[in-house]
């Protein structure tokens, strides 16, 4: 017969069984917030795209729009530091679940109102004034998405299978691009984008913004309803600002590496994910806009297989000899491989079909042990801030990309600079990997 202390001890140790359940719950919505956080960063460069004239003016020069699309992409970026800031406090306070469904509804409701926004014949200038207050404002509550489903899903997850889980959830990344550049590419089959006054235009490309809306609307149904807070979190003692001691002792050096780590990967990525694009593009290698959409869609649909596969290994091998072993292949191989891309590509397009494919494996799927590396760093006091704060932060010196491929173009042929960035933040992750300790048998409720 089943005693109190039965009951209180069933409680504090839950069982295997319930303990999987909760773990499997708490990946599947990691999973899905970051594809649908990742679903949102391409809209407006993929799907918005093809219709940007939708919110400027007819006299706006190639680089006046140049300008109106970098001020969109980056208000996302510079809002999800202030998120990760915000929503890392309340997921180190009052829960990492509580965040997470706080973030994706403020999310959900930002990208429904910009599917609905009238354009420059409606507004004027205002029309993309307010496209990029709600992309910044977009971006801040998208920073809390990951800031607080992560850290629940990793402190959830069975020591031994937190690389797997990492890799299972960083295919939303991969898995999220090939997303919306299918429903683009099929939108615009049906209704090819042809001026301002096309259906494209004018309407089409509303469609995927209403479906990244009800994804976020989705994913805090499926928290509500499904996932528990963090067993970890809730039997941790939590006790002053958790910024404050994020930036105090150990924890300090501990998101200084973690940011030197994070602005390599994000410096590496810039040439693969914003650049090369253009490169294969009619203005650089000559292939046609089609092309490229399915060459990269093939790559990014791979990655998904190879995230799991290098999570695995890291696993295995540990995160800190991965990151080595993975950022020197980016500085030697990857490097080589984007100069043999810009040489020989234009002349051979089965070599650009390659390079392009082994480039984005090279380089983008390293990234899949970052959920349960950088949550490995930071104590549950403040392992949420710290990952949030540490991965968004990172973003801002590489986000000026254009800038430095523009000055190394003054001395170098423009086409070649891509490189030189890969193998600057392939160095950068070399370094902090090595300055790092490892984490794979880390105690997530000890940090240690």
């Amino acid at each position: 017969m089943a005693t109190q202390d039965d009951a209180l001890t069933t409680t504090r140790n839950p069982s295997p069984t319930r303990s999987g359940d909760r773990s499997r719950k708490a990946l599947i919505g990691a999973w899905l917030g970051f594809f649908v956080d990742l679903f949102d960063i391409y809209l407006p460069i993929i799907a918005l795209a093809p219709a940007i004239a939708y919110f400027i003016s007819p006299g706006l020069g190639t680089a006046g729009v140049g300008i109106v699309s970098g001020c969109i992409f980056a208000a996302t970026l510079v809002g999800r530091p202030i998120g990760a800031a915000i929503f890392g406090r309340i997921a180190d306070t009052v829960g990492r679940r509580r965040a997470t469904i706080v973030a994706m509804t403020g999310a959900g409701v930002v990208t429904l109102a910009i599917a609905v926004l009238p354009g420059y014949h409606q507004l004027g200038i205002l029309s993309v004034v307010l496209f990029i207050l709600l992309r910044l404002l977009a971006g801040v509550f998208l920073g809390g998405e990951y800031t607080g489903a992560n850290p629940l899903a990793m402190e959830a997850a069975p020591r031994e299978k937190r690389g797997l889980y990492s890799g299972i959830i960083n295919t939303g990344f991969p898995l999220a691009y090939a997303a919306v550049s299918i429903i683009t590419l099929v939108l615009l089959l049906i209704m090819p984008s042809q001026g301002v006054d096309s259906a494209y235009a004018q309407w089409g490309w509303r469609i995927p913004f209403v479906i990244g809306a009800v994804l976020s609307f989705v994913l805090v149904l499926y928290y509500r309803k499904t996932v528990e807070e963090s067993a970890v979190f809730t039997k941790a003692t939590r006790t002053g600002s958790p910024l404050k001691q994020l930036f105090t002792g150990t924890n300090a050096v501990s998101f200084f590496q973690v940011f030197v780590l994070m602005t390599g990967f994000w410096l590496s990525l810039q040439p693969i994910a914003a650049s090369l694009p253009l490169l294969l593009g009619k203005n650089g290698l000559g292939m046609s806009s089609r092309s490229v959409t399915l060459v990269l869609v093939v790559a990014y649909l791979l990655l998904a297989v190879v995230d799991i596969a290098a999570a695995v290994l890291s696993q295995r091998i540990g995160r800190r000899r991965f990151l080595v072993l993975a950022s020197a292949a980016m500085a030697t191989v990857a490097t080589v491989v984007y100069l043999a891309l810009v040489r020989y590509g234009a002349t051979n397009s089965v070599l650009a079909v390659i390079a392009t494919i082994a480039l984005v494996l090279l380089v983008v799927s390293p990234w899949a042990v970052l959920p349960a590396y950088i949550n490995e760093r930071f104590p549950t006091s403040v392992r949420a801030s710290g990952y949030g704060l540490a991965y968004s932060l990172a973003v801002v010196l590489p986000s000026f990309y254009a800038f430095y491929q523009a000055g190394l173009g003054t001395i170098m042929p423009f086409n070649y600079t891509g490189a030189v960035l890969l193998f600057l933040g392939a160095v950068l992750v070399l370094a902090a990997a090595l300055w790092g300790p490892e984490t794979r048998d880390v105690d997530l409720h000890t940090g240690q």
